[in-house]
Protein backbone atom coordinates (compact mmCIF):
# COMPACT_ATOMS: atom_id res chain seq x y z
CA UNK A 1 0.00 0.00 0.00
CA UNK A 2 1.27 3.53 -0.75
CA UNK A 3 2.24 5.54 2.35
CA UNK A 4 1.96 9.30 1.62
CA UNK A 5 4.09 10.09 4.66
CA UNK A 6 7.10 8.20 3.33
CA UNK A 7 6.44 8.28 -0.39
CA UNK A 8 6.94 4.52 -0.69
CA UNK A 9 4.95 1.30 -0.95
CA UNK A 10 4.73 -0.79 2.21
CA UNK A 11 3.31 -4.16 3.23
CA UNK A 12 0.42 -3.90 5.73
CA UNK A 13 -0.91 -6.88 7.60
CA UNK A 14 -3.65 -7.24 10.21
CA UNK A 15 -1.94 -7.69 13.61
CA UNK A 16 -5.04 -9.34 15.03
CA UNK A 17 -5.45 -11.82 12.22
CA UNK A 18 -4.30 -14.80 14.26
CA UNK A 19 -6.47 -14.09 17.27
CA UNK A 20 -9.55 -12.82 15.51
CA UNK A 21 -9.84 -14.59 12.17
CA UNK A 22 -13.50 -13.71 11.80
CA UNK A 23 -13.15 -9.97 12.51
CA UNK A 24 -11.17 -7.57 10.38
CA UNK A 25 -8.67 -5.73 12.56
CA UNK A 26 -7.38 -2.21 12.28
CA UNK A 27 -4.50 -1.51 9.98
CA UNK A 28 -1.32 0.27 10.87
CA UNK A 29 1.51 1.68 8.87
CA UNK A 30 4.99 0.21 9.19
CA UNK A 31 8.01 2.44 9.40
CA UNK A 32 9.96 3.07 6.23
CA UNK A 33 12.17 0.12 5.35
CA UNK A 34 15.84 0.70 6.18
CA UNK A 35 18.99 -0.68 4.60
CA UNK A 36 19.46 -4.36 5.42
CA UNK A 37 21.84 -5.01 8.29
CA UNK A 38 25.16 -6.65 7.64
CA UNK A 39 25.70 -10.13 9.08
CA UNK A 40 27.53 -8.87 12.16
CA UNK A 41 24.82 -6.30 12.83
CA UNK A 42 22.05 -8.87 12.69
CA UNK A 43 23.73 -11.30 15.05
CA UNK A 44 25.24 -9.00 17.69
CA UNK A 45 22.60 -7.05 19.63
CA UNK A 46 23.92 -4.76 22.43
CA UNK A 47 23.03 -5.83 25.94
CA UNK A 48 20.22 -3.84 27.44
CA UNK A 49 18.57 -3.12 24.16
CA UNK A 50 15.83 -5.50 25.15
CA UNK A 51 15.51 -6.90 21.69
CA UNK A 52 16.23 -10.49 22.58
CA UNK A 53 16.11 -13.10 19.83
CA UNK A 54 13.52 -12.61 17.10
CA UNK A 55 12.19 -16.10 17.40
CA UNK A 56 11.53 -15.88 21.15
CA UNK A 57 9.22 -12.86 21.16
CA UNK A 58 10.19 -11.92 24.78
CA UNK A 59 8.05 -9.54 26.77
CA UNK A 60 10.67 -6.79 27.22
CA UNK A 61 10.10 -3.42 25.62
CA UNK A 62 11.47 -2.75 22.14
CA UNK A 63 13.10 0.49 21.03
CA UNK A 64 10.45 2.59 19.36
CA UNK A 65 10.52 3.33 15.64
CA UNK A 66 10.63 6.86 14.30
CA UNK A 67 6.87 6.94 14.09
CA UNK A 68 6.69 6.16 17.78
CA UNK A 69 5.32 2.66 17.41
CA UNK A 70 6.40 -0.27 19.49
CA UNK A 71 6.24 -3.94 18.67
CA UNK A 72 8.40 -6.08 16.49
CA UNK A 73 7.37 -4.66 13.12
CA UNK A 74 9.64 -3.59 10.28
CA UNK A 75 10.23 -0.16 11.92
CA UNK A 76 11.31 -1.70 15.23
CA UNK A 77 13.80 -3.95 13.51
CA UNK A 78 15.19 -1.02 11.55
CA UNK A 79 15.56 0.97 14.76
CA UNK A 80 17.48 -1.88 16.42
CA UNK A 81 19.80 -2.12 13.46
CA UNK A 82 20.37 1.65 13.57
CA UNK A 83 21.01 1.47 17.33
CA UNK A 84 23.54 -1.30 16.83
CA UNK A 85 25.52 1.01 14.58
CA UNK A 86 25.62 3.89 17.18
CA UNK A 87 28.78 4.59 19.20
CA UNK A 88 28.64 3.22 22.72
CA UNK A 89 27.97 6.61 24.42
CA UNK A 90 25.13 7.57 22.06
CA UNK A 91 23.74 4.09 22.33
CA UNK A 92 23.65 4.43 26.13
CA UNK A 93 21.80 7.73 25.92
CA UNK A 94 19.36 6.25 23.45
CA UNK A 95 18.84 3.36 25.84
CA UNK A 96 18.04 5.78 28.65
CA UNK A 97 15.50 7.58 26.49
CA UNK A 98 13.68 4.37 25.65
CA UNK A 99 13.99 2.77 29.08
CA UNK A 100 15.18 -0.54 27.65
CA UNK A 101 15.20 -3.57 29.83
CA UNK A 102 11.95 -2.76 31.67
CA UNK A 103 8.41 -2.31 30.63
CA UNK A 104 7.20 1.27 30.34
CA UNK A 105 5.76 2.70 33.53
CA UNK A 106 7.13 -0.03 35.78
CA UNK A 107 10.04 1.71 37.37
CA UNK A 108 12.96 1.17 35.05
CA UNK A 109 12.08 3.55 32.24
CA UNK A 110 10.14 6.59 31.30
CA UNK A 111 7.67 4.92 28.96
CA UNK A 112 5.13 7.34 27.62
CA UNK A 113 2.81 4.85 25.95
CA UNK A 114 1.02 1.70 26.80
CA UNK A 115 2.92 -1.28 25.44
CA UNK A 116 1.36 -2.79 22.31
CA UNK A 117 0.43 -6.44 22.34
CA UNK A 118 3.32 -8.61 21.20
CA UNK A 119 3.00 -10.29 17.79
CA UNK A 120 2.82 -14.03 17.60
CA UNK A 121 5.59 -15.96 15.85
CA UNK A 122 3.31 -16.62 12.89
CA UNK A 123 2.61 -12.90 12.51
CA UNK A 124 6.33 -12.12 12.60
CA UNK A 125 7.01 -14.73 9.96
CA UNK A 126 4.21 -13.31 7.82
CA UNK A 127 5.68 -9.83 8.05
CA UNK A 128 9.21 -10.94 7.29
CA UNK A 129 8.00 -13.29 4.53
CA UNK A 130 5.66 -10.69 3.09
CA UNK A 131 8.49 -8.19 2.85
CA UNK A 132 10.71 -10.78 1.16
CA UNK A 133 8.01 -11.66 -1.36
CA UNK A 134 7.47 -7.98 -2.08
CA UNK A 135 11.18 -7.49 -2.66
CA UNK A 136 11.32 -10.51 -4.98
CA UNK A 137 8.31 -9.25 -6.92
CA UNK A 138 9.91 -5.85 -7.49
CA UNK A 139 13.29 -7.39 -8.30
CA UNK A 140 11.56 -9.89 -10.56
CA UNK A 141 9.78 -7.16 -12.47
CA UNK A 142 12.92 -5.11 -12.97
CA UNK A 143 15.03 -8.18 -13.69
CA UNK A 144 12.30 -9.54 -15.96
CA UNK A 145 12.47 -6.48 -18.20
CA UNK A 146 16.25 -6.78 -18.42
CA UNK A 147 16.07 -10.50 -19.13
CA UNK A 148 13.24 -10.07 -21.63
CA UNK A 149 15.32 -7.58 -23.60
CA UNK A 150 18.38 -9.80 -23.36
CA UNK A 151 16.54 -12.92 -24.53
CA UNK A 152 14.88 -11.04 -27.38
CA UNK A 153 18.30 -9.84 -28.48
CA UNK A 154 19.59 -13.41 -28.46
CA UNK A 155 17.14 -14.70 -31.07
CA UNK A 156 18.13 -14.90 -34.73
CA UNK A 157 15.31 -14.80 -37.29
CA UNK A 158 14.89 -15.83 -40.93
CA UNK A 159 12.03 -14.63 -43.13
CA UNK A 160 10.75 -17.75 -44.88
CA UNK A 161 7.95 -15.93 -46.68
CA UNK A 162 5.24 -17.23 -44.35
CA UNK A 163 3.44 -15.23 -41.72
CA UNK A 164 2.06 -18.01 -39.54
CA UNK A 165 0.78 -17.13 -36.06
CA UNK A 166 2.71 -18.43 -33.06
CA UNK A 167 -0.38 -20.28 -31.79
CA UNK A 168 -3.24 -21.69 -33.81
CA UNK A 169 -6.13 -24.10 -33.58
CA UNK A 170 -5.53 -27.47 -35.17
CA UNK A 171 -2.39 -29.59 -35.44
CA UNK A 172 1.02 -27.88 -35.26
CA UNK A 173 4.07 -28.89 -37.30
CA UNK A 174 7.46 -27.54 -36.24
CA UNK A 175 10.58 -28.24 -38.29
CA UNK A 176 13.65 -28.68 -36.08
CA UNK A 177 17.00 -28.47 -37.88
CA UNK A 178 20.46 -29.11 -36.51
CA UNK A 179 23.15 -27.67 -38.77
CA UNK A 180 26.79 -28.77 -38.94
CA UNK A 181 28.01 -25.32 -40.00
CA UNK A 182 31.28 -24.35 -38.36
CA UNK A 183 30.30 -20.71 -37.97
CA UNK A 184 29.81 -19.35 -34.47
CA UNK A 185 31.84 -19.34 -31.29
CA UNK A 186 32.98 -22.80 -30.22
CA UNK A 187 32.03 -24.53 -33.48
CA UNK A 188 35.31 -24.41 -35.39
CA UNK A 189 36.39 -27.86 -34.25
CA UNK A 190 33.36 -29.61 -35.72
CA UNK A 191 31.80 -30.30 -39.10
CA UNK A 192 33.54 -29.99 -42.44
CA UNK A 193 36.13 -27.27 -42.80
CA UNK A 194 35.02 -24.62 -45.27
CA UNK A 195 31.46 -26.01 -45.48
CA UNK A 196 28.48 -23.68 -45.27
CA UNK A 197 26.67 -26.44 -43.43
CA UNK A 198 23.92 -28.95 -44.11
CA UNK A 199 20.63 -30.10 -42.59
CA UNK A 200 22.63 -32.53 -40.50
CA UNK A 201 19.86 -33.48 -38.06
CA UNK A 202 16.20 -32.91 -38.93
CA UNK A 203 12.97 -33.61 -37.04
CA UNK A 204 9.41 -32.81 -37.97
CA UNK A 205 7.68 -32.28 -34.61
CA UNK A 206 3.95 -32.87 -35.12
CA UNK A 207 1.62 -31.93 -32.25
CA UNK A 208 -1.97 -33.18 -32.40
CA UNK A 209 -4.94 -30.85 -32.65
CA UNK A 210 -6.17 -31.79 -29.16
CA UNK A 211 -2.60 -31.48 -27.75
CA UNK A 212 -2.87 -35.01 -26.34
CA UNK A 213 0.14 -36.41 -28.22
CA UNK A 214 3.09 -35.58 -30.45
CA UNK A 215 5.31 -37.32 -32.99
CA UNK A 216 8.92 -36.34 -33.68
CA UNK A 217 9.76 -37.69 -37.12
CA UNK A 218 13.51 -38.04 -37.79
CA UNK A 219 14.51 -37.62 -41.43
CA UNK A 220 17.79 -39.37 -42.35
CA UNK A 221 20.28 -36.85 -43.73
CA UNK A 222 21.63 -39.26 -46.38
CA UNK A 223 18.23 -40.15 -47.81
CA UNK A 224 17.92 -39.51 -51.55
CA UNK A 225 15.01 -37.17 -52.31
CA UNK A 226 13.91 -34.23 -54.47
CA UNK A 227 14.46 -30.65 -53.35
CA UNK A 228 11.86 -28.24 -54.80
CA UNK A 229 12.47 -24.65 -55.86
CA UNK A 230 12.59 -22.20 -52.97
CA UNK A 231 12.39 -18.43 -52.78
CA UNK A 232 14.79 -16.91 -50.25
CA UNK A 233 15.02 -13.37 -48.89
CA UNK A 234 18.26 -11.47 -49.45
CA UNK A 235 19.78 -9.05 -46.93
CA UNK A 236 18.75 -6.08 -49.08
CA UNK A 237 15.11 -7.20 -48.99
CA UNK A 238 15.00 -8.66 -52.50
CA UNK A 239 14.06 -12.28 -53.21
CA UNK A 240 16.02 -15.00 -54.96
CA UNK A 241 14.66 -18.24 -56.40
CA UNK A 242 16.99 -21.19 -55.92
CA UNK A 243 16.31 -23.97 -58.37
CA UNK A 244 15.49 -27.38 -57.04
CA UNK A 245 17.35 -30.63 -57.60
CA UNK A 246 16.23 -34.21 -58.04
CA UNK A 247 17.74 -37.35 -56.54
CA UNK A 248 20.09 -35.67 -54.09
CA UNK A 249 20.78 -36.11 -50.38
CA UNK A 250 18.23 -34.59 -48.06
CA UNK A 251 20.90 -32.72 -46.09
CA UNK A 252 21.72 -30.57 -49.14
CA UNK A 253 18.36 -28.83 -48.68
CA UNK A 254 20.21 -26.41 -46.37
CA UNK A 255 23.42 -24.46 -46.96
CA UNK A 256 24.26 -25.77 -50.42
CA UNK A 257 23.60 -23.45 -53.37
CA UNK A 258 22.81 -20.67 -50.83
CA UNK A 259 19.78 -22.55 -49.54
CA UNK A 260 18.36 -21.35 -46.23
CA UNK A 261 15.74 -23.02 -43.95
CA UNK A 262 13.04 -22.06 -46.46
CA UNK A 263 14.35 -24.78 -48.77
CA UNK A 264 14.40 -27.46 -46.06
CA UNK A 265 10.88 -26.31 -45.10
CA UNK A 266 9.65 -26.83 -48.69
CA UNK A 267 11.42 -30.19 -48.97
CA UNK A 268 9.78 -31.56 -45.82
CA UNK A 269 6.34 -30.37 -46.89
CA UNK A 270 6.73 -32.17 -50.22
CA UNK A 271 8.10 -35.30 -48.57
CA UNK A 272 5.66 -35.78 -45.68
CA UNK A 273 2.61 -34.12 -47.19
CA UNK A 274 1.84 -31.64 -44.38
CA UNK A 275 2.09 -27.88 -43.99
CA UNK A 276 4.92 -26.72 -41.72
CA UNK A 277 4.00 -23.92 -39.31
CA UNK A 278 7.39 -22.95 -37.86
CA UNK A 279 11.05 -23.89 -37.86
CA UNK A 280 13.80 -23.84 -35.25
CA UNK A 281 17.45 -24.25 -36.22
CA UNK A 282 20.36 -24.82 -33.87
CA UNK A 283 24.11 -25.34 -34.22
CA UNK A 284 26.63 -27.41 -32.26
CA UNK A 285 26.57 -24.94 -29.38
CA UNK A 286 22.90 -25.70 -28.70
CA UNK A 287 23.66 -29.20 -27.47
CA UNK A 288 26.59 -28.02 -25.36
CA UNK A 289 24.83 -25.03 -23.82
CA UNK A 290 21.42 -26.61 -23.20
CA UNK A 291 22.82 -29.81 -21.71
CA UNK A 292 24.95 -27.71 -19.35
CA UNK A 293 22.06 -25.38 -18.46
CA UNK A 294 19.90 -28.28 -17.24
CA UNK A 295 22.76 -29.78 -15.22
CA UNK A 296 23.50 -32.66 -17.57
CA UNK A 297 21.48 -35.26 -19.46
CA UNK A 298 21.37 -38.95 -18.56
CA UNK A 299 22.24 -41.35 -21.39
CA UNK A 300 22.89 -45.08 -21.54
CA UNK A 301 25.05 -47.39 -23.63
CA UNK A 302 25.12 -51.17 -23.42
CA UNK A 303 28.77 -51.37 -24.41
CA UNK A 304 31.80 -49.16 -23.93
CA UNK A 305 32.28 -46.45 -26.56
CA UNK A 306 35.63 -45.17 -27.76
CA UNK A 307 35.09 -43.12 -30.91
CA UNK A 308 38.23 -41.21 -31.98
CA UNK A 309 36.24 -39.19 -34.54
CA UNK A 310 33.67 -37.78 -32.12
CA UNK A 311 36.11 -38.02 -29.17
CA UNK A 312 33.52 -39.86 -27.11
CA UNK A 313 34.75 -42.23 -24.42
CA UNK A 314 32.15 -43.89 -22.20
CA UNK A 315 32.05 -47.07 -20.19
CA UNK A 316 29.02 -49.31 -20.53
CA UNK A 317 26.08 -48.18 -18.41
CA UNK A 318 24.35 -44.90 -17.56
CA UNK A 319 26.12 -41.56 -17.61
CA UNK A 320 25.22 -37.88 -17.19
CA UNK A 321 26.73 -35.91 -20.06
CA UNK A 322 26.91 -32.20 -20.74
CA UNK A 323 28.90 -29.72 -22.76
CA UNK A 324 31.48 -31.21 -25.10
CA UNK A 325 30.70 -34.73 -23.94
CA UNK A 326 27.01 -34.30 -24.72
CA UNK A 327 27.84 -33.06 -28.22
CA UNK A 328 30.18 -36.01 -28.75
CA UNK A 329 27.35 -38.38 -27.74
CA UNK A 330 24.88 -37.07 -30.33
CA UNK A 331 27.57 -36.95 -33.04
CA UNK A 332 29.07 -40.40 -32.58
CA UNK A 333 28.14 -43.22 -34.92
CA UNK A 334 31.23 -45.31 -35.68
CA UNK A 335 31.21 -47.03 -32.30
CA UNK A 336 27.51 -47.99 -32.13
CA UNK A 337 25.31 -50.29 -34.17
CA UNK A 338 26.46 -50.58 -37.77
CA UNK A 339 28.26 -47.25 -37.69
CA UNK A 340 25.69 -45.49 -39.88
CA UNK A 341 23.76 -42.25 -39.58
CA UNK A 342 20.66 -44.30 -38.72
CA UNK A 343 22.42 -45.50 -35.56
CA UNK A 344 23.33 -41.93 -34.70
CA UNK A 345 19.67 -40.97 -35.04
CA UNK A 346 18.85 -43.48 -32.30
CA UNK A 347 21.40 -41.81 -30.01
CA UNK A 348 19.94 -38.41 -30.78
CA UNK A 349 16.42 -39.61 -30.02
CA UNK A 350 17.58 -41.10 -26.71
CA UNK A 351 19.40 -37.87 -25.81
CA UNK A 352 16.48 -35.59 -26.73
CA UNK A 353 13.97 -37.76 -24.87
CA UNK A 354 16.13 -37.59 -21.76
CA UNK A 355 16.60 -33.83 -22.13
CA UNK A 356 12.84 -33.28 -22.45
CA UNK A 357 12.33 -35.27 -19.25
CA UNK A 358 15.00 -33.21 -17.52
CA UNK A 359 13.56 -29.92 -18.72
CA UNK A 360 10.07 -30.86 -17.54
CA UNK A 361 11.30 -32.16 -14.20
CA UNK A 362 10.46 -30.32 -10.99
CA UNK A 363 14.17 -29.84 -10.33
CA UNK A 364 14.56 -27.68 -13.41
CA UNK A 365 11.21 -25.90 -13.42
CA UNK A 366 11.44 -24.95 -9.72
CA UNK A 367 14.93 -23.47 -9.99
CA UNK A 368 14.98 -19.82 -11.15
CA UNK A 369 18.72 -19.98 -11.83
CA UNK A 370 18.32 -23.07 -14.03
CA UNK A 371 15.37 -21.53 -15.87
CA UNK A 372 17.34 -18.34 -16.53
CA UNK A 373 20.34 -20.33 -17.77
CA UNK A 374 18.10 -22.56 -19.88
CA UNK A 375 16.21 -19.67 -21.49
CA UNK A 376 19.42 -17.74 -22.13
CA UNK A 377 21.13 -20.78 -23.67
CA UNK A 378 18.09 -21.73 -25.75
CA UNK A 379 17.55 -18.29 -27.26
CA UNK A 380 21.27 -17.87 -28.01
CA UNK A 381 21.35 -21.20 -29.82
CA UNK A 382 18.16 -20.73 -31.86
CA UNK A 383 17.39 -19.35 -35.28
CA UNK A 384 13.64 -19.26 -35.95
CA UNK A 385 11.09 -17.98 -38.44
CA UNK A 386 9.64 -14.51 -37.92
CA UNK A 387 6.33 -16.00 -36.78
CA UNK A 388 7.98 -16.99 -33.49
CA UNK A 389 10.82 -14.47 -33.57
CA UNK A 390 10.34 -12.97 -30.11
CA UNK A 391 10.35 -14.17 -26.51
CA UNK A 392 6.62 -13.53 -26.19
CA UNK A 393 5.79 -15.55 -29.30
CA UNK A 394 8.07 -18.39 -28.22
CA UNK A 395 6.45 -18.38 -24.77
CA UNK A 396 2.98 -18.40 -26.31
CA UNK A 397 3.95 -21.40 -28.42
CA UNK A 398 5.60 -23.18 -25.47
CA UNK A 399 2.55 -22.64 -23.26
CA UNK A 400 0.35 -24.09 -26.00
CA UNK A 401 2.51 -27.18 -26.52
CA UNK A 402 3.31 -27.89 -22.87
CA UNK A 403 -0.10 -29.56 -22.54
CA UNK A 404 1.31 -32.63 -24.30
CA UNK A 405 2.15 -35.32 -21.75
CA UNK A 406 5.70 -36.58 -22.22
CA UNK A 407 4.48 -40.19 -22.12
CA UNK A 408 2.55 -39.45 -25.32
CA UNK A 409 5.55 -38.14 -27.29
CA UNK A 410 7.00 -40.63 -29.78
CA UNK A 411 10.24 -40.36 -31.73
CA UNK A 412 10.12 -42.25 -35.04
CA UNK A 413 12.49 -42.51 -38.01
CA UNK A 414 11.35 -42.21 -41.61
CA UNK A 415 11.74 -45.78 -42.95
CA UNK A 416 14.46 -46.26 -45.55
CA UNK A 417 16.26 -49.03 -47.43
CA UNK A 418 19.83 -49.31 -48.65
CA UNK A 419 20.64 -47.67 -51.95
CA UNK A 420 22.10 -50.35 -54.27
CA UNK A 421 23.80 -47.66 -56.36
CA UNK A 422 25.50 -45.88 -53.47
CA UNK A 423 26.06 -47.57 -50.12
CA UNK A 424 26.66 -44.21 -48.44
CA UNK A 425 23.06 -43.18 -49.07
CA UNK A 426 19.57 -44.63 -48.47
CA UNK A 427 16.24 -44.61 -50.28
CA UNK A 428 12.76 -43.98 -48.93
CA UNK A 429 10.89 -47.19 -48.10
CA UNK A 430 7.70 -46.12 -49.82
CA UNK A 431 5.52 -49.04 -48.65
CA UNK A 432 6.19 -48.21 -44.99
CA UNK A 433 6.65 -44.46 -45.29
CA UNK A 434 3.26 -43.84 -46.94
CA UNK A 435 1.14 -45.17 -44.05
CA UNK A 436 3.45 -43.44 -41.52
CA UNK A 437 3.06 -40.13 -43.34
CA UNK A 438 -0.70 -40.67 -43.46
CA UNK A 439 -0.73 -40.98 -39.68
CA UNK A 440 0.94 -37.57 -39.43
CA UNK A 441 -1.30 -36.07 -42.13
CA UNK A 442 -4.46 -37.31 -40.42
CA UNK A 443 -3.28 -36.49 -36.90
CA UNK A 444 -3.03 -40.10 -35.71
CA UNK A 445 -0.97 -40.77 -32.60
CA UNK A 446 1.87 -43.27 -32.71
CA UNK A 447 1.23 -43.98 -29.02
CA UNK A 448 -2.46 -44.65 -29.61
CA UNK A 449 -3.34 -41.82 -27.20
CA UNK A 450 -5.97 -39.54 -28.67
CA UNK A 451 -8.81 -37.77 -26.92
CA UNK A 452 -12.13 -39.28 -27.87
CA UNK A 453 -14.30 -36.98 -29.92
CA UNK A 454 -18.03 -36.87 -29.42
CA UNK A 455 -19.77 -39.21 -31.83
CA UNK A 456 -21.59 -37.50 -34.68
CA UNK A 457 -25.03 -38.74 -35.71
CA UNK A 458 -24.82 -41.22 -38.58
CA UNK A 459 -26.07 -40.07 -41.96
CA UNK A 460 -28.22 -42.43 -43.99
CA UNK A 461 -26.39 -43.31 -47.20
CA UNK A 462 -28.15 -42.46 -50.46
CA UNK A 463 -28.22 -45.01 -53.30
CA UNK A 464 -25.14 -45.03 -55.55
CA UNK A 465 -27.36 -43.89 -58.42
CA UNK A 466 -27.76 -40.50 -56.65
CA UNK A 467 -24.00 -39.84 -56.62
CA UNK A 468 -23.14 -36.83 -58.80
CA UNK A 469 -19.46 -35.91 -58.59
CA UNK A 470 -16.68 -34.11 -60.43
CA UNK A 471 -13.25 -35.69 -59.84
CA UNK A 472 -9.98 -33.69 -59.92
CA UNK A 473 -6.40 -34.85 -59.48
CA UNK A 474 -4.68 -32.79 -56.79
CA UNK A 475 -1.70 -34.99 -56.04
CA UNK A 476 -2.62 -38.54 -56.90
CA UNK A 477 -0.93 -40.73 -59.53
CA UNK A 478 -1.02 -39.61 -63.15
CA UNK A 479 -4.43 -40.32 -64.71
CA UNK A 480 -6.02 -40.91 -61.28
CA UNK A 481 -9.02 -38.65 -61.97
CA UNK A 482 -10.04 -40.42 -65.19
CA UNK A 483 -9.40 -43.83 -63.67
CA UNK A 484 -11.55 -43.03 -60.63
CA UNK A 485 -14.41 -41.78 -62.82
CA UNK A 486 -14.47 -45.05 -64.75
CA UNK A 487 -14.30 -47.06 -61.54
CA UNK A 488 -17.24 -45.14 -60.00
CA UNK A 489 -19.42 -45.53 -63.08
CA UNK A 490 -18.67 -49.27 -63.10
CA UNK A 491 -19.78 -49.37 -59.43
CA UNK A 492 -23.15 -47.78 -60.29
CA UNK A 493 -22.54 -44.10 -59.62
CA UNK A 494 -25.23 -41.93 -61.19
CA UNK A 495 -22.88 -39.34 -62.66
CA UNK A 496 -19.09 -38.96 -62.50
CA UNK A 497 -16.96 -36.70 -64.68
CA UNK A 498 -13.26 -35.86 -64.74
CA UNK A 499 -12.27 -32.28 -64.01
CA UNK A 500 -8.62 -32.82 -64.90
CA UNK A 501 -5.89 -31.46 -62.64
CA UNK A 502 -6.81 -29.43 -59.56
CA UNK A 503 -5.53 -25.82 -59.32
CA UNK A 504 -3.47 -26.77 -56.27
CA UNK A 505 -1.96 -29.87 -54.72
CA UNK A 506 -3.52 -31.36 -51.58
CA UNK A 507 -1.81 -33.57 -49.04
CA UNK A 508 -5.08 -35.35 -48.32
CA UNK A 509 -8.05 -36.31 -50.49
CA UNK A 510 -11.06 -34.03 -50.00
CA UNK A 511 -14.76 -34.41 -50.83
CA UNK A 512 -16.75 -31.15 -50.84
CA UNK A 513 -20.54 -31.24 -50.85
CA UNK A 514 -23.62 -29.17 -50.04
CA UNK A 515 -25.83 -29.96 -47.02
CA UNK A 516 -28.49 -31.34 -49.37
CA UNK A 517 -25.90 -33.83 -50.74
CA UNK A 518 -24.96 -35.30 -47.36
CA UNK A 519 -26.52 -38.71 -48.09
CA UNK A 520 -24.80 -38.99 -51.49
CA UNK A 521 -21.49 -37.91 -49.89
CA UNK A 522 -21.84 -40.64 -47.28
CA UNK A 523 -22.36 -43.20 -50.05
CA UNK A 524 -19.35 -41.97 -52.07
CA UNK A 525 -17.14 -41.95 -48.96
CA UNK A 526 -18.16 -45.54 -48.28
CA UNK A 527 -17.37 -46.60 -51.86
CA UNK A 528 -13.91 -44.97 -51.85
CA UNK A 529 -13.14 -45.73 -48.17
CA UNK A 530 -12.65 -42.06 -47.32
CA UNK A 531 -12.12 -41.11 -43.65
CA UNK A 532 -14.47 -38.61 -41.98
CA UNK A 533 -11.65 -36.04 -42.04
CA UNK A 534 -11.82 -36.02 -45.87
CA UNK A 535 -15.44 -34.86 -45.94
CA UNK A 536 -16.12 -31.12 -46.04
CA UNK A 537 -19.69 -29.82 -46.00
CA UNK A 538 -19.83 -26.42 -47.75
CA UNK A 539 -22.81 -24.09 -48.09
CA UNK A 540 -21.62 -22.74 -51.43
CA UNK A 541 -21.03 -26.11 -53.12
CA UNK A 542 -22.27 -26.50 -56.71
CA UNK A 543 -24.85 -28.91 -58.11
CA UNK A 544 -22.22 -31.64 -58.23
CA UNK A 545 -19.97 -32.78 -55.40
CA UNK A 546 -16.26 -32.10 -55.88
CA UNK A 547 -13.74 -34.86 -55.17
CA UNK A 548 -10.07 -33.78 -55.17
CA UNK A 549 -7.63 -36.67 -55.05
CA UNK A 550 -4.71 -35.76 -52.79
CA UNK A 551 -1.22 -37.12 -52.35
CA UNK A 552 -2.61 -39.82 -50.08
CA UNK A 553 -4.63 -41.31 -52.93
CA UNK A 554 -3.25 -44.47 -54.52
CA UNK A 555 -6.14 -46.15 -56.33
CA UNK A 556 -9.97 -46.14 -56.20
CA UNK A 557 -11.29 -48.49 -53.57
CA UNK A 558 -8.03 -48.43 -51.57
CA UNK A 559 -8.35 -46.69 -48.24
CA UNK A 560 -6.82 -43.24 -47.96
CA UNK A 561 -7.29 -43.36 -44.22
CA UNK A 562 -4.33 -43.66 -41.87
CA UNK A 563 -3.69 -46.92 -40.00
CA UNK A 564 -4.28 -47.06 -36.26
CA UNK A 565 -0.66 -47.92 -35.54
CA UNK A 566 2.71 -47.47 -37.20
CA UNK A 567 3.77 -50.07 -39.76
CA UNK A 568 5.91 -52.89 -38.43
CA UNK A 569 9.62 -52.28 -38.69
CA UNK A 570 9.41 -48.51 -38.18
CA UNK A 571 12.03 -47.50 -35.58
CA UNK A 572 10.38 -45.58 -32.77
CA UNK A 573 10.89 -44.84 -29.09
CA UNK A 574 8.70 -43.27 -26.42
CA UNK A 575 10.11 -40.07 -24.91
CA UNK A 576 9.20 -41.27 -21.41
CA UNK A 577 11.07 -44.57 -21.71
CA UNK A 578 13.96 -44.33 -19.26
CA UNK A 579 15.32 -47.77 -20.15
CA UNK A 580 16.52 -46.99 -23.67
CA UNK A 581 20.18 -47.94 -24.03
CA UNK A 582 22.40 -47.66 -27.11
CA UNK A 583 23.57 -51.01 -28.49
Amino acid sequence: MFNPSTGSYELRLNPDADDSPGRPGSRRTSAPRQRSASPDESTETPAGSGSGRRSEGSGGDRPRSRTGEGGDGAGARSARRAEARLPAQRRARASERTGSGEAPGKGGGRGRRKAKRQLSRKQKVLRIGGGTVGLLMVAGCVGGVVWYQRLNGNINKVDVGRNNPAVKDGPVNILVIGTDAREGKGNTGYGDAGSVGHADTTFLFHVSEDRSNATALSIPRDMITDIPDCETKEENGSTKVIRGEQNVRFNTSLGQEDRDPTCTWNTVEELVGVKVDHFMMADFNAVKELSTAVGGVEVCTKKAINDPKSHLKLKAGKHTVKGEQALAFVRTRHAVGFGSDLDRIKLQQQFLSSMIRKMKSGDTLSSPSKLFKLSDAATKALTVDTGIGSVKKLMDLANDLKRVDIKNITFATVPVVDNPDNKATVLLNQSKADPLFKMVQQDKSLTGKTKKKSAKPKVEKAPASEVDVSVLNGGGPSGAAAGTVKWLVDKGAGKAVSGGNAPQQLSGTRLEFAPSQEGAAARLADMLKLPASALKKTEGAGPSMKLTLGKDFTAPGESVGAPDKAPSGVDKVNANDKNVCAK
